[in-house]
């Protein structure tokens, strides 16, 4: 049996009074791109954050490559994008890549190429030398998940990486998405843009503060009898209710 890479079971998760997380069961396995959607306040980010021990969890049990977080050795093998941008923006994008490459430990060998590939990936490479105090909120977006992509990380967690991105860009991000993951890499990704589900290998549907639906798109569409992710969303959130 292959050991998950992510695996929460029975996740609990309160902050005062209010329970977000009520009973998340998720597993990411090794080469899967594993998306998780849910509307806005569903708790998507408090899920990302409670498996890499940001926050501690208040019932359940969540690991990481088998280990509970925060494991600081466990960090160079994680590639993480926030969902608010961690931006150095009296420094240039490309000080902010050098910066973050060293803090990951990327040898400087490694170092001109590695940036100039993230880069590429996100299509900032004419902006690297520009101050990120200039850069547009989208530009910021790319730039954070440059950095999450830096040091080939085996597991890829990004809390919504395209808001304001715009099509064509998307498209070129999913390409290298689906590349790390040929490669034998991990991505839990959050997102409520549903044409991105339906490019995953398996969606988890997060309402009331629970994983109510968690298969491959195909599986979904099938068992919730409609023809897009967006439909079986819906639908599940009509029968939630």
């Amino acid at each position: 049996m292959v050991d998950a890479i992510i695996d929460l079971e029975h996740l609990v998760k309160k902050f005062g009074k209010q329970t977000v997380l009520k009973d998340v069961n998720l597993t990411v396995m090794p080469q899967q791109i594993v998306g998780l959607i849910g509307p806005s306040g569903a708790g998507k980010s408090t899920v990302i954050k409670t498996a890499l021990g940001m926050e501690v969890a208040d019932g359940g049990s969540a690991t990481v490559f088998g280990q509970v977080m925060p494991k600081r050795q466990l960090l160079a093998r994680i590639g993480y994008m926030a969902q608010t941008d961690a931006l150095y923006e009296s420094l240039t994008g490309r000080e902010n890549l050098k910066f973050f490459a060293q803090m990951k430990g990327i040898k400087k060998a490694e170092l001109t190429e590695s940036i100039a590939h993230v880069s590429e990936v996100v299509d900032l490479q004419d902006d690297l030398d520009k101050r990120v105090s200039g850069y547009s909120g989208g530009m910021m977006r790319r730039l954070s998940l440059s950095i999450a992509l830096l040091g080939n990380p085996e597991l890829l967690v990004l809390d919504e990486p395209t808001v304001g991105i715009d099509p064509a860009l998307r498209r070129q991000i999913w390409q290298e998405l689906n590349a790390i993951r040929d490669e034998g890499r991990s991505i839990l990704i959050t997102t409520h843009v549903m044409d991105e589900a339906e490019l995953t290998d398996k969606v988890a549907l997060l309402l009331g503060g629970e994983v109510i639906a968690f298969d491959e798109p195909a599986a979904l569409k099938s068992q919730y009898q409609v023809d897009s992710i967006e439909n079986v969303f819906l639908k599940a959130e009509g029968e939630f209710k």
